[in-house]
């Protein structure tokens, strides 16, 4: 078959004739320039939400921490967190009030807040 028999294809492109040098890139922006971003994109670093709580100026941080929603037509919900570990969480009227009160005896139970005494305390 010659090269006159075959249909031409749309995909495959010529060869080149012969070697050619690549494009160099434009020029590069110095150490601490702008790089230039997206519009509407924040170029703020925000705080890592995960990261501990800095100390106040009088040296107290939060330990513990209550959340409750309590939207009008639907149930509300609670939920209690301590940097112990402990994590709870309820749903409705009598639940979220006794998680209320349990988070309140929680307060004074914490091995975090509650001061040490004798050995461990050393």
């Amino acid at each position: 078959m010659s090269t006159l028999d075959r249909p031409r294809l749309k995909s495959i492109p010529s060869a080149p004739t012969g070697p050619r040098s690549a494009k160099q890139g434009g020029p590069r922006p110095a150490v601490g320039a702008s790089k230039g971003v997206a519009e509407g994109v924040p170029i703020a670093v925000r705080p890592d939400p995960h990261a501990a709580t800095p100390p106040r100026p009088n040296g107290r941080f939060p330990v513990a921490w209550l959340r409750i929603c309590a939207p009008r037509p639907a149930a509300p919900t609670a939920t209690s967190r301590c940097l112990c570990g402990r994590d709870r969480s309820a749903v409705g009227h009598g639940k979220v009030l006794a998680l209320i009160a349990d988070h309140e005896n929680h307060r004074d139970a914490c091995p975090l807040r509650a001061p040490q005494e004798g050995r461990a305390a050393a």
